[in-house]
């Protein structure tokens, strides 16, 4: 099992209500790139990035793009509350290229986000969390650390701000591997839930922000075509 270097022992999330799917209002896609081979869109929140099931999960990011872009493929996903870079292929060669460099990890991502509660300096500016993570069968979607089945999972985090006012501290946060929701297991686990998660921490966490503080800011990845490296950013909107 991970360390935790003397931080509090990973809380129970709060049961919540069933979510309610509601995408924001459809317009206009204005992409962060595009050339012939890729396609990058900075996905709001609330909005689903593949279609889920049933005629009212079909809005989601995916099927946006693609009628501007028949050809745009999934590589990989955000959640839903998340927001940020989004890739997609263009043809099913760059799809291949692109889910290889996800799946071997030779790609890059950084997101941002605010947590519930000012972290204290004792612990440092950075650190990182290496706790096992599954599914909570009781609760599916839900994720939990699990450190008898759960698979190996590592976030890197870096303070940007503590704000004692407000209660919160910005964080820049790198996910090393790829588990579902593991920037929000692994930042309840710490004992400081990132705020406005639905789905994780306490209520006054949850009822901290009207969205979860959870952005995809950087995005740097080999090109499908030659394999140079292409980069982007998006600022947080919070």
């Amino acid at each position: 099992m991970g360390r935790f270097r003397g931080l509090p022992a990973p809380s129970t999330p709060s049961l919540c209500p069933a979510i309610v799917y509601a995408p924001p209002p459809d317009g206009p896609l204005k992409p962060v790139h595009e050339d012939a081979a890729l396609l990058v869109l900075d996905k709001p929140a609330g909005l689903l990035t593949v279609p889920g099931r049933g005629e009212a999960h079909q809005d989601c990011l995916l099927h946006r793009a693609q009628r501007h872009w028949p050809d745009a493929a999934v590589v990989h996903r955000l959640d839903l509350a998340t927001s940020g870079l989004v890739v997609f292929a263009r043809g099913e060669a760059a799809q291949a290229a692109l889910s290889a460099a996800f799946r071997e990890r030779r790609v890059d991502k950084r997101y941002e986000a605010v947590l519930h509660g000012v972290m204290p300096e004792a612990w440092g500016e950075a650190g990182e969390v290496n706790l096992p993570l599954g599914t909570d069968w009781a609760w599916r979607p839900m994720q939990r650390v699990d450190p008898e089945q759960g698979r190996p999972a590592c976030t890197r985090w870096q303070v940007r701000a503590r704000n004692s006012q407000a209660g919160q501290t910005r964080v820049a946060l790198e996910p090393v591997t790829g588990r579902s929701h593991q920037l929000r297991v692994h930042m309840l686990a710490l004992g400081h839930p990132i705020q406005g998660d639905p789905l994780y921490g306490s209520p006054a966490s949850q009822g901290a922000a009207s969205r979860l503080l959870l952005h995809a800011c950087s995005l740097t990845l080999p090109h499908p075509v030659d394999g140079r490296p292409v980069a982007w950013t998006s600022a947080a909107p919070f």
